[in-house]
Order: C-alpha cells, then structure tokens, then sequence
C-alpha cells in the first residue's frame, strides 16, 4: 500500500512538471510571437484607425492593403528587393566557395603551420565588429569601391564561424575514405566534391540558410559605403521610408514594409528549421 502511494506522488509530481513546463512553453512562445502579430495587424489597419486609438486595439474589423501600395510607392521597394537578392545570392555562393575550400585544407592536408594559421583565424572572432567595419570601409574607399556590388559584396564572402563550422564537419568523415580514394588515384578536389560535400550537405545547408538570412538583414555596412539608391538594400529602403517621414507619419505602412521584408525570412527559416537543427548538431558533435 504505501509504494502504490509513493508512485501515485511521483506520478501526480511528473504531471504537475509537465503541466507547468507546458505553461511556460505556452507563455514563451506567445511572447515571442506577438511582436510578429502586431506588426502585421498593424500593416493592416488604415491610418485614420490607427491615429485614433487611444489604448491598444489587439484586432481589426475592417482590414486594408492600402498600406502595401504606399510603401512600394513612396520609395522603389521592388528595386531594393532586387538589389538585395543579387547580393544575397552573389554574396552566399561565393563564401561556400572559400569556406569549403578552406575547410577541406584545414580538416585533410598538411602543411607546415596549419595549426598556427587556423588559431590566428579563430582569433579573429574575438575582435569587435566594429573595428572590422572600419577597416573595411577604409579598404573599400581606397579602392575606390564604394556604392558598387563588389564594395558591398567583399567583405562577406568569408566568415571564421561558418568556416570553423565546416571544418568540424569534414573532419567527422574517417580518415580511411581519404586514404582509400588516393590510393584509388582521385584528386583532392574531386574527393571534395564526391565525398565530403555529399556527406556534409547538412552543415553546407544550415550554413546557406544562416547566411541568407544574415545578409537579408545586413544593414550596418550597406548603410555605410552606399549612398547611392541604385544600390540600396532593403534594410536601407526601411530606413528611407524612416527619414522620409512616412514611419512617423504613416506607422502603418511602416508596418507594411517591415513585413514584405521580413515574410521571406519567416518562410525560409519555417521550411528549412529542421534541416538547420541537423547541421547544427552535426557540426557541433565529434566522433
């Protein structure tokens, strides 16, 4: 009788925890997703609405578009869209280029001060972004690069995280593969090619994603070397529609520009999450 008692506690205890934990869970995750509902009950509601609230209103009864139409027209959002998706594309693939070339020489060939170099590049992470961020615009202007797509572009094509990243992956793959295909004759590119991209497409994937979404967000160094609207970024675009009134006056299209910028960013993070979480994990685990 009193160890039947002692698992009825124990399982009254386990459900109380779980109960709680869901609470919470409940609780966090409605924080973080209001920020996203306002914003976009906010695009959606007209400015007369808007102005006229006294305390918050959580809903609308009367939706309108017409806040999408002001922010493409009260500055050229679609140019920035394309400007920014030729840097994205153009700015991701030439880092997989560089960080898995560089990963493979790391995490397979010898050379002498491999270590020594790679503890140097890891250093790098320990320096502030702002000073990077000084050089660069230094660099960029001395080459006469500024309001060009390679002045916004180079400074991107590499990242030590990503590359660390990487290179734990290769390593992963046994030794043996490698040995196996040299002594089968098969060049170290094409080794890279058919057996160690094919194995890590996950952390290659997760690398893609993360790196996608940083540049769509990239607005520090747009905003620095580019004063020329052909090559604003929509992060710039935000800031126009900012300075040009329209985001104290009109919040609601504010609003409405926030959110036709960030919907491709909460798609590709939706689809791909799980394809993340599995790179991650890959990356981070030994043996």
């Amino acid at each position: 009788m009193p160890e039947f008692s002692i698992d009825k506690r124990t399982a009254a205890r386990k459900k109380t925890v779980r109960v709680l934990t869901y609470i919470l869970l409940v609780f966090w995750a409605i924080m973080v997703v209001f920020p996203f509902y306002w914003m976009l009950l906010t695009s959606v509601k007209t400015t007369a609405s808007y102005d006229s609230e006294v305390s918050p209103v959580f809903f609308t009864t009367e939706p309108t578009g017409e806040n999408y139409a002001n922010a493409f027209t009260a500055v050229p959002l679609a140019k920035y869209f394309l400007n920014t998706l030729i840097f994205t594309l153009v700015t991701t693939v030439v880092m997989l280029a560089v960080i898995t070339l560089a990963a493979f020489a790391f995490a397979r060939l010898e050379f002498k001060g491999k270590n020594l170099v790679f503890t140097l590049f890891l250093a790098l992470m320990m320096i502030p972004n702002e000073l990077v961020v000084i050089t660069n615009f230094v660099t960029i202007t001395n080459l006469e690069l500024r309001n060009t797509f390679t002045g916004l572009i180079l400074p991107s094509i590499t990242s030590v995280f990503y590359l660390y990243l990487l290179k734990e992956n290769f390593e992963q793959i046994p030794d043996e593969l490698y040995k196996a295909a040299k002594v089968d004759g098969t060049s170290d590119f094409k080794y890279l090619t058919r057996v160690m991209i094919p194995i890590a497409r996950p952390t290659l994937v997760t690398i893609t994603i993360l790196k996608v979404i940083e540049c769509w967000n990239s607005f520090v160094w747009p905003r620095l070397i580019t004063d020329d609207p052909n090559y604003f970024l929509v992060s710039n675009g935000i800031q126009e529609l900012r300075e040009n009134g329209l985001g104290r006056a009109n919040v609601p299209a504010m609003m409405a520009a926030v959110v036709v910028v960030s919907v491709p960013l909460i798609v590709l993070f939706l689809v791909f999450r799980n394809k993340i979480m599995e790179g991650v994990s890959r990356g981070g685990t030994k043996g």
